[in-house]
């Protein structure tokens, strides 16, 4: 679904990625963990076209798009739900959903799909952008993504910010999306919850891929988390 190889890139003349490698299989649930400023965000860029790698490879269902623009990687499946959400303010929230949508007859989302996940986004569909709380702009934002009908769903710093009932509420979501074998890269903070939903987990330090593994095998390190992920 995903594969990224030697992923290296730099802002100006400081470098930030130092060769990542990650995969994500279909169906498969995948985090990208570290601590703030290792590289995680400048990662999904590197991924999205939004920073144009200084090396390495990208591609998607087997097809390289290594430095293509953010349109193309969108068109060939990956939809992403941004660090701060990044809705948009002056568009109601079923504007927000159709703005981007992509549909077809193979189409798995559409704006039923989006309100039953989240009921809360269907009585509030008429209210603006910035008249939603964090939680309920988090849940547009993911809602928006789906509405791209992507195959792989990225999430950057899922619940940050967010009351600890509706962190709940997105991790119960991202349950339902895997059980219907979505694909999903996150990135969140959260690792325990994580841990409840996730089959693989990708540590990075200073722009590097530190360790890597299963769910069991990070239950079953407990010093990764001392070492790495502890702020």
């Amino acid at each position: 679904m995903l594969k990224v190889e030697g992923l290296e890139a730099a802002y100006g003349e400081s470098r930030v990625l130092f060769g990542i490698d990650l995969t994500v299989e279909a169906g498969e649930v995948v985090t990208l963990l570290g601590r703030n400023g290792m590289g995680k965000t400048t990662t999904v860029n590197s991924i999205f076209g939004l920073l144009r790698p200084r090396g390495g490879r990208v591609s998607v269902g087997g097809r390289d798009l290594t430095g293509h623009p953010p349109f193309r990687i969108a068109q060939a499946g990956l939809g992403l739900v941004p660090e701060g959400r990044q809705i948009f303010p002056t568009l109601s929230v079923e504007e927000n959903l159709v703005a981007t949508a992509r549909g077809g007859r193979a189409a798995r989302w559409g704006l039923a799909r989006v309100y039953a996940l989240f009921p809360r986004l269907k009585e509030r569909r008429r209210n603006m952008g910035n008249q939603l709380s964090g939680g309920e702009q988090q849940m547009l934002a993911i809602g928006r993504a789906l509405m791209t009908n992507p195959s792989l769903v990225v999430l950057d710093e899922a619940t940050e910010g967010l009351a600890p009932l509706i962190r709940e509420e997105i991790w119960s979501c991202l349950t339902k999306l895997k059980d219907e074998g979505e694909a999903i890269l996150v990135i969140d903070k959260n690792v325990d919850a994580l841990a409840r939903f996730a089959d693989r987990h990708v540590v990075i330090e200073k722009g590097r891929v530190v360790w890597q593994g299963s769910t069991p095998d990070l239950l079953a390190t407990p010093d990764i988390k001392d070492r790495f992920l502890h702020v």
